[in-house]
């Protein structure tokens, strides 16, 4: 998998100094600065302490299944240009080298719902979309009682209340949504977990 994450901090540096020094006990392979420049910090056959607690699907230990990229992002604005050029371009590498599926690349908030919110609402998941990096619901057909078992399906296994799962989803797929589930919600969801079950075995309900 390929967890993508932003960093929190003011500048790129101050993220660098922070993931390489190990008594902060955090690290990424990469740091993406806004300027597109890339920096590997942890070659990518190696684990690195990017994720923590959380899970995907049946994977538990995620830092072990994982490459994490930091973009170095303080949350609140949005995501320069050439830093986006310069994750899509490091995405297909990273891709080809090791054969990950798009729906393998999530978001830190996808894997540890209520505890972790980045990449957060103003990061461009379409785009990656578009570009066969990463997935985007279309329109498919599900009761409101299916939702769960949908999330579930498509890969929000954390153990969290399900209007937490529910927040998880809609940061990612839906920002600005708030209020009761409703049919938008339902057809994403619903046509994710037909496309793309992290059981590819698994019986579509």
């Amino acid at each position: 998998m390929v967890v993508i994450h932003y960093t929190a901090m003011e500048s790129a540096m101050a993220a660098r100094d922070t993931l390489c020094n190990p008594e902060t006990e955090v690290s990424a392979h990469y740091l993406i600065a806004p300027d597109g420049e890339v920096m590997l910090l942890v070659p990518e056959e190696m684990r690195a302490w990017h994720a923590g607690a959380g899970r995907w699907g049946d994977v538990t230990d995620v830092n072990s299944r994982s490459i994490g990229i930091e973009l170095a992002n303080d949350g609140r604005s949005p995501f320069a240009a050439a830093q986006m050029d310069a994750l899509t371009t490091l995405l297909k590498g990273i891709q080809a080298r090791w054969d990950i599926r798009p729906e393998r690349v999530i978001g830190h908030s996808d894997m540890a719902p209520g505890r972790k919110i980045d990449p957060g609402p103003r990061f461009d998941w379409r785009r990656l979309a578009l570009e066969g990096l990463a997935v985007w619901p279309g329109d498919a057909k599900a009761d409101k009682e299916q939702f769960i078992p949908l999330l579930r399906a498509f890969g929000y296994t954390a153990d969290a209340p399900d209007d937490v799962l529910i927040s998880a989803f809609r940061l990612r797929f839906r920002p600005h949504k708030t209020g009761p589930l409703d049919a938008c919600d339902l057809a994403m969801i619903a046509d994710l977990a037909r496309r793309f079950p992290v059981d590819a075995n698994a019986a579509w309900a």
